[in-house]
């Protein structure tokens, strides 16, 4: 298998899991927070689909992001150009995905736009270098590779423990 099939084999797993770590919730449930210092399913599933929307859309293509496009920030009462990094705990607890099929749609808009892309490409673009901040040059496989792979599954594994905490069911083994 080459390594452009692999990555994108990866992430149609990572994000078929992300679809199915959120179908069920409520939306109670997916604003839940286990204490005053953690945040809840929602703010874990935006941060990750905001992350990969910028790599794959900005920093890969240099095009608007879908969030952007979309007009998604202002469905959402969000800001345009944040997507976790940086943002004070506050805000990061007081955000809402209401309603969370909105945000679904957002989602496979993102999934779409990530495979239409790479459907494209083949191992020689993953080599190629990319500056990406704060983390400097790097290949593409590389930025594929650790913001959205690693991170991602990083990530879901953030949201089945909170699954887990409200009593759900969380990964398969």
């Amino acid at each position: 298998m080459s390594t452009i099939n692999f990555i994108r084999s990866s992430l149609r797993r990572l994000h078929s899991s992300y679809g199915d770590s959120v179908t069920d919730l409520s939306s109670d449930q997916l604003h839940w927070r286990a204490n005053e210092h953690g945040c809840a399913i929602a703010f874990v599933l935006w941060y990750y689909v905001r992350t990969e929307d910028n790599i794959m859309q900005f920093v890969l293509q240099r095009k608007p992001t879908i969030w952007l496009d979309g007009r998604w920030n202002d469905k959402f009462g969000l800001p345009k150009t944040a997507q976790g990094t940086g943002m004070s705990r506050d805000d990061a607890q007081a955000l809402r995905l209401d309603p969370k099929e909105d945000f679904q749609q957002y989602m496979k808009d993102v999934w779409q736009a990530t495979e239409a892309f790479l459907a494209e490409k083949d191992d020689d673009f993953l080599q190629q270098r990319i500056t990406v901040k704060p983390r400097g040059e790097m290949a593409i496989e590389g930025a594929i590779g650790d913001m959205c792979l690693t991170h991602g599954f990083t990530h879901l594994g953030e949201i089945q423990h909170i699954r887990g905490l409200l009593g759900l069911k969380g990964m398969e083994f």
